[in-house]
């Protein structure tokens, strides 16, 4: 009679009928009905089915029936499928293939009421939605005083917003803002030890792969078509200056694998690797990047002062070779000409910059010095104080004269408090890793170098894997400092690259 019950139990949860069972000699009628789940489960792909049925006559409408853009709809079913059943998975997949996205990102773009977006939007809005979610479940692995860190600068550009001439833009400006400051929040949730930080280096690296690859076709199709400035390689990125500033990250990164001596490597892995970091130097060349080529050059040379001063004598010679390849020699011999503003295209690009920072700076009024004219002002008003604009917003070209125009002082200062929290606890990391403290800090300085003569606040693909990895530094020095304050005095007599026994080791986070 217990199995008949037990089976009795099964069916009346899993079936839909009606029957008789027989239970002994007395029967038993009993009218199942399906379980609650299943029901739940039936009726929404059922009304999912009717959805689609309704909108995608509608939706090819509008996308013109391009298939890039149609890619839209079924791209936002599986960010969302991920986003609730694996996040981490998603953020994997996200770190992994973005740098590769903005060809294909481009094309889906679409206009909505006016406003241009496309699947780029998308992640976007589940990266920040990522953020929110991991912290809202575990809210103990993020430090409240790297959060703080970010506080004045998220409010000085949503006031920046408040008072913007340009609504449309610095709302979508802020948003990118916002991104980046859950990228590194992201980092957090994905290292609670060395080995975690030396997972996501590798990662990070392995996003390189494809747009490395994809640069041997820019350079086939495009390679003999030149311009003004001669060929510039960009590869998977929308400009060449993206694509350096990216290569002068993953460099660094590819320079730690190698000299990490917690985790060496194998002498054949050691051998592609360095083959590897040589060809995305070339790659870096052909960008033909100044501001980059001078940033990592600066960080080759504090390596070598600080780790291997043998490396100095190569680094000396690196300027002799440099000089002999046409791209490097012509990009400086730039330099020296074309000074006078006589517009974009004949202008030397330094000189160029320099009128126009002055022009911005001299039309401000000191009213305004210190809250700005708001966010991407600067692109509003250029028109107006720079003789050389040609019908066009032109962005400073300065993250310096640039924030300040638009937030003032108040923004200014809140901006570089913000790289000043992060180094120091960047360099906390000295106590647990030197290579890493080095390799990290020296990612910010470069960061800081670039951003006096170039947009980056807009270029989000390259701040996107900036923050991550700056965020896993920091994320490696919170998840150790505990450790090293409890065993301060054994840590003076452990060697700097064992930094594995301070560490402790966490299980990530379990996804429901």
């Amino acid at each position: 009679m217990s199995a008949k019950k037990l089976s009795l139990d099964w069916l009346a949860k899993n079936m839909q009928a009606e029957s008789t069972i027989n239970m002994g000699e007395q029967k038993v009628h009993t009218r199942w009905v399906p379980a609650a789940s299943d029901a739940y489960a039936v009726l929404t792909v059922v009304v999912l089915a009717l959805v689609m049925g309704i909108v995608v006559p509608f939706y090819t409408d509008v996308m013109d029936y391009k298939l890039a853009r149609l890619l839209a709809l079924p791209a936002i079913l599986v960010f969302g499928f991920l986003l609730i059943f694996n996040r981490l998975l998603l953020l994997t997949l996200i770190i992994l293939f973005r740098s590769t996205g903005d060809v294909i990102l481009e094309s889906t773009r679409f206009s909505l009421g006016g406003y241009e977006t496309g699947v780029g939007g998308l992640i976007n809005l589940c990266v920040i939605m990522l953020a929110c979610m991991l912290v809202f479940e575990k809210p103990a692995r993020l430090p409240k005083k790297m959060t703080l860190s970010w506080v004045p600068f998220m409010l000085v550009a949503l006031f920046g917003v408040v008072i913007s001439p340009e609504k449309g833009d610095a709302i979508r400006t802020y948003l990118t803002l916002l991104s980046y400051f859950a990228m590194f929040v992201i980092a957090f949730y994905f290292v609670h030890s060395g080995k975690d930080f030396r997972h996501s280096v590798k990662l990070v690296l392995w996003s390189s792969v494809i747009p490395a690859l994809y640069a041997l076709v820019d350079v086939a199709m495009n390679g003999a078509a030149g311009g003004a400035e001669g060929f510039r390689l960009q590869s998977t990125f929308t400009h060449p200056n993206i694509f350096a500033f990216y290569l002068t990250l993953m460099i660094p990164l590819i320079l730690y694998v190698l000299k990490d001596k917690v985790a060496p490597l194998k002498s054949g892995s050691r051998i592609v690797l360095t083959l590897y970091m040589v060809y995305l130097l070339a790659l870096l060349v052909l960008t033909q990047t100044r501001s980059a080529w001078l940033a990592l050059m600066i960080v080759f040379v504090a390596y070598a002062l600080l780790f291997e001063r043998r490396y100095l004598l190569y680094l000396m010679l690196l300027p002799v070779a440099a000089l002999m390849i046409p791209e490097i020699r012509d990009r400086l011999m730039d330099l020296g000409s074309g000074t006078a503003a006589v517009g974009y295209a004949k202008l030397n690009s330094f000189a160029w910059r320099l009128s126009i920072w002055e022009s911005g700076l001299q039309w401000m009024r000191p009213s305004h010095y210190v809250f700005g004219y708001g966010l991407e002002a600067f692109r509003h008003y250029s028109q107006t104080f720079f003789p050389a604009a040609n019908h066009m917003n032109w962005g400073a070209h300065n993250v310096y004269v640039q924030w300040f125009f638009d937030v003032g002082l108040l923004g200014l200062c809140a901006y570089l408090f913000l790289y000043a929290r992060v180094a120091m606890m960047l360099k906390s990391l000295v106590k647990i890793d030197k290579l890493a403290a080095f390799v990290t800090l020296s990612l910010v300085f470069i960061y800081l170098v670039v951003s006096s003569s170039d947009n980056i606040f807009g270029y989000l693909v390259f701040n996107w894997y900036f923050w991550f990895t700056v965020g896993i530094g920091c994320a490696l020095a919170a998840s150790a400092i505990p450790q090293v304050k409890k065993s301060r005095g054994r840590a003076r007599d452990v060697p700097d690259t064992a930094a594995e026994p301070y560490l402790r080791s966490t299980p990530m986070p379990r996804q429901s």
